[in-house]
């Protein structure tokens, strides 16, 4: 059994229309899911299941729509959330970096996101992605290189190199 709190305002998104958002992850991992009223979800169901059904579940409550977060029904995605609070310590230093990852006009998001072909959410006090899983570690470094203070020029060089590797195991494969 797994527990976890989702902000109760993604809630919603997490049931869907008619249910059938829970339904769908209840059956893709064989769990039953419990909701209560103030963001409380429990997870019911065999080992490894509920594990990555936790997964499902936190990326809806950090912001994901489902049809992103489905895709960690599929094994050959990951996912990965950052908690601003563990590295910055005032709400104003927090603001200032979930505005460096968006960038202007949420160009260096979206750079981040084609070249290394993930989602990235800015929600409340966490940066999370979902990413292919040979892919996460590329998307995870460049947003660290932000959250570290590189000029998003920096982050942009390594981005092209990424897509190279990525070309090059596209040409293997």
């Amino acid at each position: 059994m797994e527990t976890i709190r989702i902000p109760e305002e993604r809630v919603g998104e997490l049931i869907g229309k008619e249910g059938k958002n829970k339904e769908a992850i209840e059956k893709a991992f064989d769990v039953e899911i419990t909701i209560k009223g103030d963001g409380e979800v429990i997870i019911d169901g065999g080992g490894a299941d509920a594990f990555f059904a936790k997964d499902v579940v936190e990326a809806v409550g950090r912001g994901f729509r489902i049809e992103d977060a489905a895709k960690l029904f599929k094994s050959e995605y990951l996912f990965h959330s950052i908690d601003l609070r563990d590295q910055f310590s005032t709400d104003k230093d927090r603001k200032r970096m979930k505005g460096r990852v968006i960038g202007e006009k949420g160009k260096i998001k979206t750079d981040i996101e084609e070249s290394t072909d993930s989602k990235i959410m800015v929600y409340g006090h966490t940066v999370s992605i979902i990413s292919p899983d040979e892919m996460m570690e590329f998307a995870k470094e460049a947003v660290f290189k932000i959250l570290d203070g590189a000029p998003h020029t920096t982050v942009k060089s390594y981005l092209r190199d990424v897509r190279k590797r990525k070309l090059a195991i596209k040409l293997k494969g």
